[in-house]
């Protein structure tokens, strides 16, 4: 016992040797962890912090960034996709390189010389790789051409099919490389998920991993014949770990496209849906771990690999682990890829549709327990929100459909899918504290269903009128609501727009997408204005926001001279779903069948609380050491309902510390800090609004700060979205942004 107690004090200690002290890059550092290694606030004095500064957002948009803060400056997202450099102990602003449209929106890399005399900010915007001086504020020009790298080309298609490529998750930085996923698009032959990664001085591309395999290459066999030539997918939109001692990065993958019918792409299709181990120096494949075979679901694998020391059957080994939207935590061996404990390959129903396969087995982990609900029937209808009415027809519904467990495949019969594509675990919501073993999630349980039809959902419809009002009824309305007033979950509502973004800005997000919203490319600029001017006549939602005037230290426009040839005309991605023909040669399916990825305006509370959770691992032993939810629903607990969890909580970040303490918020607009050996809630405050995105934590001047994202719309469960009235903001001396904490000063 001694000796075992010995081994494990040794690994706490080489965890908190590593530079957990600052946040310097997305997510903490390469390890994604979150962890901060900083101890001045702890479990006696948390429920003392107070506000030290805020910085507002100052356009009304809901920022998901996660600050990086570097030698005392914090560097963020804000006011028209501006970024911005602030003093970390005051918020005084230092510069603005302001409209940044199309910019990544999770978040930036960080990267500096061995001397410290060359210091850059690296992100994607508009599908360009670009930096920035860190000191400066401005675009370094001798990066790429003009200061851009074009992130269309060298993926074997034609770059003018592609409108966006680029992932609003931020690359990692291992020494002198940026590591890149992409986001290709979900459509029927979309781009390739290549894995790059480029030179930070130069730009040029150093090694490229082909997740869809090439002739020769391994994998090859598990798709269709020349399926790299028209298959698309299997990227790394998610989050990338590095293990920078030993030089291996992790990568995990999404599905192949099209999502929910794969007939064109018989086989298991590696290496989609995996946990990817590769030689961060050379992009040679290590390891992997296929963790859904020809994925139908979108069970897309995007939260941070988490890198843990854990006593393992006697041993101190070094863990990698891998959350899912599907509710499984997968533990592997970091080195040799071998899962910690068995992981079992079950029968799973078969597909029912024409020419489609599903695979037979899927890999279900023996530990730890799955994390979220994997089933619904009729019986587990929420009780509360709901009118009767609404209950007893969600019963029926899934009454008739095709229910059959975590893996039924799609069907021209509805199908129900828990957790769904936007539940389990998501980019964000994974930390860990390394030494001791321990794994943190924030997970939702949502369900999706599911029906297949010829109908592309992304098609031009033919009642599309010229007008704005008939252009955004027929392209925006289903996601932001109807006049623009969207409430509850969702993206926010656009009424008003024009007092929150210019016409360039909308016109640009409108082009290439933004975070989980699609392109429209095919949308004329006539079209565009019209939508535009439409919204921007609309009475916006409480109280009207008004553009942040035009001042502070503005050290620069629009990002590098290289990277603003934004592509317009159509693209192959988004829309429509269908996507250009086949290559000549290729056996392909007589039709593609498609869905509206089963989101419904009532779906979110179709099943009972909890909606939302807090998990803690205990990977020593393989056990969930406690589960708690995260939040409480107001309009359910109103109606005598417990413990409920916080709606829309899929994209929520934390920050754990060497003290004890977990920091979580969530989008019922509550920051709270939680004991991290008993998921206790010590201390909670209230925000200025909901929260997305991570916050972060730093030391400045012998003070330490936690930074939180705060600006997008607040659901503290106003009940069913259809019904919720316009909030007003839930803490108005604080503006929609940043809000930063801190004990007082002595």
């Amino acid at each position: 016992m001694m000796r075992a107690a010995c081994l494990f004090l040794v690994a706490s200690l080489a965890a908190a040797q590593q530079d957990h002290k600052a946040w310097s890059n997305y997510g903490g550092g390469a390890d994604s962890s979150h962890f901060v290694a900083l101890n001045q606030i702890n479990k006696s004095n948390v429920k003392q912090l107070q506000v030290a500064w805020n910085y507002p957002a100052g356009d009304g948009h809901t920022y998901l960034f996660n600050p990086i803060i570097v030698d005392r400056v914090v560097y963020l997202l804000a006011r028209n996709s501006s970024l911005v450099a602030l003093q970390a102990e005051t918020g005084k602003e230092i510069w603005i390189h302001e409209n940044l449209s199309g910019i990544s929106t999770r978040g930036i890399a960080y990267w500096e010389s061995k001397d410290r005399k060359d210091r850059r900010l690296i992100f994607t915007i508009n599908s360009y790789l670009e930096e920035i001086d860190a000191r400066t504020g401005k675009s370094i020009l001798t990066f790429g051409k003009r200061g851009a790298v074009n992130l269309r080309e060298g993926l074997g298609r034609d770059p003018k099919t592609m409108i966006r490529i680029q992932t609003d998750t931020p690359g990692r930085i291992f020494e002198n490389l940026i590591l890149l996923g992409s986001t290709p698009g979900e459509a029927y032959l979309s781009a390739p998920g290549d894995i790059r990664a480029f030179d930070v001085i130069t730009g040029k591309l150093v090694w490229s991993f082909h997740t869809i395999p090439h002739p020769g290459e391994p994998g090859y066999e598990t798709w269709p014949k020349d399926a790299w030539k028209y298959s698309g997918g299997t990227n790394t939109w998610g989050e990338i770990t590095v293990d920078e001692k030993r030089g291996i990065a992790y990568f995990p993958t999404g599905s192949p496209t099209y999502d929910y019918y794969g007939a064109d792409r018989i086989g298991s299709n590696l290496f989609a849906n995996c946990l990817l181990a590769l030689d961060a120096r050379t992009g040679k494949r290590l390891w992997h771990f296929q963790m859904v075979h020809h994925d139908l679901w979108d069970y897309d694998a995007a939260a941070a690999p988490q890198l843990v020391t854990v006593r393992h059957e006697g041993k101190l080994v070094d863990a990698v682990s891998q959350s899912s939207k599907q509710g499984f935590l997968y533990v592997f061996d970091r080195v040799t890829g071998k899962p910690l404990w068995p992981i079992e390959e079950r029968p799973v129903p078969a597909s029912l549709m024409p020419g489609e396969q599903a695979w037979p087995t899927q890999p279900f982990p023996t530990a730890p327990p799955p994390f979220a609900r994997q089933k619904i029937t009729a019986e587990d209808v929420n009780p509360w929100i709901l009118t009767p009415e609404e209950r007893s027809a969600w019963k029926a519904r899934i009454s008739a459909m095709r229910n059959e467990g975590i893996f039924t495949p799609p069907d021209v019969k509805e199908t129900i899918a828990l957790p769904g594509a936007r539940g389990g675990s998501n980019w964000g919501t994974g930390a860990a504290n390394p030494g001791r073993g321990l794994v943190y999630l924030t997970t939702q349980d949502w369900p999706t269903v599911y029906k297949l039809s010829l109908e592309d959902p992304l098609g031009r419809p033919a009642a599309e009128g010229t007008s704005g009002a008939s252009v955004y009824a027929a392209r925006c309305a289903v996601c932001h609501g109807e006049n623009g007033m969207r409430f509850g979950a969702g993206p926010p509502p656009l009424a008003g727009v024009g007092r929150m973004v210019t016409l360039d800005s909308f016109r640009a997000t409108v082009r290439s997408g933004k975070s989980e919203m699609p392109a429209f490319p095919s949308l004329d600029d006539a079209a565009v204005k019209s939508m535009y001017d439409y919204l921007s006549g609309l009475e916006p939602a409480g109280k009207p926001v008004v553009l942040t005037a035009k001042g502070g230290p503005v050290v620069a426009t629009g990002g590098a001279p290289g990277g603003r040839n934004i592509p317009s005309g159509s693209g192959n991605q988004y829309t429509p779903l269908g996507g250009p023909p086949y290559p000549a040669g290729v056996k392909a399916p007589r039709d593609r069948y498609y869905t509206n990825w089963g989101l419904y305006p009532d779906q979110p509370y179709v099943i009972g609380p909890p909606w939302s959770q807090v998990v803690a691992f205990d990977l020593n032993s393989g056990t969930i050491k406690w589960k708690v939810p995260l939040g409480q629903d107001a309009a359910a607990a109103a109606e005598g309902a417990r413990d409920t969890g916080a709606f829309m909580a899929e994209h929520h970040g934390m920050v754990v510390t060497a003290t004890g303490l977990i920091f979580v918020a969530a989008s019922d607009g509550i920051l709270r800090a939680l004991d991290e050996e008993t998921g206790q809630v010590l201390w909670e405050t209230v925000l200025p609004a909901g929260s997305e995105g991570s916050p972060a934590m730093y030391e400045a001047g012998g003070r330490q700060y936690l930074i939180v994202p705060a600006s997008s719309d607040p659901n503290p469960g106003g009940g069913h979205p259809l019904r919720t009235k316009p909030r007003e903001p839930i803490r108005p001396d604080l503006p929609k942004g940043y809000v930063v904490y801190a004990l007082p000063r002595n």
